[in-house]
């Protein structure tokens, strides 16, 4: 501009023609500049709106969403009720009838026959709750029919003939009174046990040794303190217990029993024992009385160049081998790895086990701890089973052929066993006064009061056992809380739980069957709870690792509407500092 004003002065210094000077041209003007700066406040509420629209739906939809498709589904349980069964208090109701002869009504009786009377007896067995025996007395005369069973010739008749005329039901006792100068009973002998629910008591001695007595006899064909305490060995202190506590077998919903012939010399001995026999003479008819009580199973088997494992001790006075008492826990171990039945079975195994000793240790003896040779030649362990040594007699001839052909005495035999069988159950005699008189089971192998002895000591255990399983069932799930509870568990933890307090109810009637009976579907429905493949926790993982795995792809969405909402928080403070700065 300035070259061209200097152009122009020279062209009319020089006597050109004067042209104006051309004005500069004004500055550019910004268009719109008061919109844009109008649109900028627009866009970031906008912005705002967005990011709190994301945030919500992400909060209250999208984390809902992804913790209820991703949580364990869990059924209700009844964990009161659960706490509360080791609380129950046990009542061992029994029905006990006492019938009097004529002649055998005591003088001093409180009140005139027929009359009721309960007698409770508390015992002591180191629970959080109780267990007491009520005995539910009924005193009566004797029928028409009683008082001619009665004139039987001996105590075995008599016994035959009131069997019609007693209670069938399980675990009721009737006591017959007789003359204190009655014949029934032998000399010397002052109660009779016979092989049912009933007895013969001799009258005589006053009312309160007559209570005793009665007390003394419905305690042994029922219960005792020791055979309860027995029966809940698991949770009882040892100083309560008696030394055979924890020698019978536990209570379970079946049995499997194995007979092994064990030949270890076949080249010697060509032993033959008709086992099938056997069971079906002496075996089954006992595992007839027992089915009430669980499911059986029997097998045989033979095995051969099965050895003990432990070398007999020679003796020469005796020209015998011996085994001492000492050595017979180390022949189990050996016996056990040939047999092989245990492995795969449900059930416990009863072992019961004739060894025929090779022709170089025989013949082999067993003696006690006191070095007295044992009369049976058997040994039984305590849960496990029994095992006899059945010596041949060496042939009269050092020349005769072998092997030698060998027929096993299977009466002989099956005594042992089954005297083992009622040791494992716990049937043992209890030592009685010599004034009492206990009649033989004869083939059945135990009497029926015996098999409610068993039902009475079984119930209580099954009663304890679904107690403590629940309760460890119920600890377990409360601890781990990502395990399954699907309803079908559940639904067994409700039915074990009803059974077990309908179980309770009934024993407190005296029902011993139906007791028994409820016990054992508590067990199977705790079992069945207990034992679900779906409680596996291993099949499931931890809340830890179930964020380590979804926050990679929630981290992505997640960053930009957090840096969103911070900034929204921002410029909000910025706000409140200076409300009247414009931008």
């Amino acid at each position: 501009m300035a070259v061209a004003a200097a152009v122009a002065a020279d062209e009319a210094g020089s006597g050109g023609t004067c042209v104006p000077p051309i004005p500069d041209p004004p500055p550019p003007r910004s268009r719109g500049a008061g919109p844009v700066l109008s649109a900028v406040p627009a866009e970031r509420a906008r912005g705002r709106r967005a990011a709190l629209s994301f945030a919500t739906i992400a909060v209250v939809l999208g984390l809902p969403l992804w913790w209820r498709t991703t949580e364990t589904y869990r059924a209700a349980l009844p964990y009161a009720d659960i706490d509360g069964l080791g609380q129950l208090p046990l009542q061992l109701a029994v029905p006990v009838a006492v019938v009097f002869a004529p002649g055998s009504v005591p003088g001093d009786l409180p009140r005139p026959l027929p009359f009721r009377d309960v007698q409770e007896m508390e015992i002591s067995v180191n629970l959080r709750a109780g267990v007491t025996s009520r005995h539910e007395m009924l005193y009566r005369s004797t029928t028409a029919q009683e008082e001619a069973a009665l004139g039987a010739a001996t105590a075995r008749e008599a016994d035959a003939a009131l069997r019609p005329l007693q209670d069938p039901s399980l675990g009721s006792l009737t006591v017959y009174v007789i003359p204190e100068t009655s014949s029934l009973l032998p000399q010397g002998i002052s109660t009779y046990v016979g092989k049912h629910r009933s007895a013969l008591l001799r009258a005589g001695g006053g009312l309160a040794a007559f209570h005793a007595r009665l007390q003394q006899l419905t305690q042994v064909m029922s219960f005792t303190a020791s055979s309860i305490a027995a029966a809940l060995s698991d949770r009882v202190p040892d100083s309560q217990l008696g030394p055979d506590a924890r020698r019978h077998l536990k209570s379970s919903l079946g049995y499997e029993i194995t007979f092994s012939l064990l030949n270890p010399d076949p080249k010697s001995h060509a032993v033959d024992w008709d086992i099938e026999d056997a069971v079906n003479r002496y075996v089954q008819p006992v595992l007839d009385k027992l089915s009430l009580v669980a499911n059986f199973s029997v097998d045989s088997q033979i095995l051969y160049y099965a050895v003990l494992g432990v070398t007999p001790r020679f003796d020469k006075e005796s020209s015998s081998f011996l085994l001492s008492a000492h050595s017979l826990p180390h022949v189990i171990n050996p016996v056990e790895a040939r047999l092989g039945s245990s492995a795969a079975s449900l059930y416990p195994v009863l072992n019961f086990l004739l060894y025929v000793p090779e022709r170089s240790h025989s013949p082999l003896y067993i003696q006690d701890k006191d070095g007295a040779p044992v009369s049976t030649n058997a040994f039984h362990s305590p849960r496990w089973g029994g095992i006899m040594i059945y010596n041949v007699e060496a042939p009269a001839s050092p020349q005769a052929s072998l092997p030698l052909h060998v027929d096993v005495d299977m009466v002989r035999v099956m005594e042992v066993f089954l005297a083992q069988l009622r040791l494992l159950f716990g049937l043992s005699r209890e030592e009685l006064p010599p004034e009492f008189l206990v009649e033989s089971p004869g083939n059945e192998g135990l009497a029926d009061w015996e098999l409610d002895r068993l039902l009475w000591a079984h119930t209580v255990e099954n009663i304890a056992t679904v107690s403590t399983t629940l309760t460890s069932l119920a600890q377990l799930l409360d601890k781990i809380g990502n395990i399954v509870i699907k309803d079908d568990v559940a639904s067994e933890v409700y039915q074990a739980v009803a059974s077990v307090q309908s179980a309770v109810a009934e024993l407190a009637m005296g029902h011993l069957h139906s007791a028994f009976q409820a016990s054992k579907e508590a067990v199977t429905s705790s079992e069945r709870a207990f034992f679900d493949p779906s409680l596996l926790h291993l099949l499931y993982f931890p809340d830890d690792q179930k964020f380590a795995i979804y926050i990679p792809l929630f981290l992505p969405m997640a960053v930009p509407i957090l840096l969103s909402l911070a900034k929204i928080v921002r410029e909000a403070r910025q706000r409140k500092k200076d409300p009247t700065k414009m931008d």
